[in-house]
């Protein structure tokens, strides 16, 4: 199934619209501000909470949890590698690795892809393309997917405050 996230420009804390091929609303996302750590809340078109992310704060490496109905059951964890980039998803048993800057990665899982994740160049905002498998949670897959947003976005903002410092 392709799914398609869609951050909203210009919206005060983290905003993204989730759709099919079809570009029939699936999901939505809505960050929390003025919080420590980044917060992000997975809802389905009818508003209820599928999933909610949440950041560890003071963690030598980005390590962010997925928690469903109260109850954490996964984190995912940038992995210590040097000359690439390596995430290991704890409680699903899944790896990401790709060309993080580039937003073309892979998801694998128990030797197959789970998804194939791609950016959309030259559109007006972040749009990512995610290819997700037959027989996964979908829900989890795009968690997943928020999260290394995420990442990128605050290793981008650190970069360019410390270029701008200089």
């Amino acid at each position: 199934m392709n799914l398609y996230i869609k951050q909203k420009v210009f919206s005060w804390g983290d905003k993204f619209r989730i759709y099919d091929e079809y570009e029939n609303d699936k999901y939505y996302v809505e960050g929390e501000v003025f919080t420590f750590g980044k917060k992000l809340h997975l809802y389905s078109n009818g508003g209820s909470e599928l999933a909610y992310i949440h950041q560890k704060v003071w963690s030598f490496l980005p390590k962010y949890f997925i928690s469903r109905n109260g109850t954490d059951v996964a984190q995912v964890i940038k992995e210590f590698t040097f000359l690439r980039q390596e995430y290991t998803v704890d409680g699903l048993g899944w790896t990401v690795k790709g060309n993080f800057w580039a937003h073309e990665y892979e998801i694998t899982g128990n030797g197959r892809t789970v998804a194939t994740i791609s950016k959309h160049w030259f559109t007006w905002g972040d749009t990512y393309e995610i290819d997700i498998a037959d027989g996964i949670d979908e829900v989890m897959a795009l968690c997943v997917v928020l999260i290394i947003d995420a990442v990128i976005q605050q290793s981008n903002s650190s970069a360019a405050a410390a270029s701008s410092s200089n």
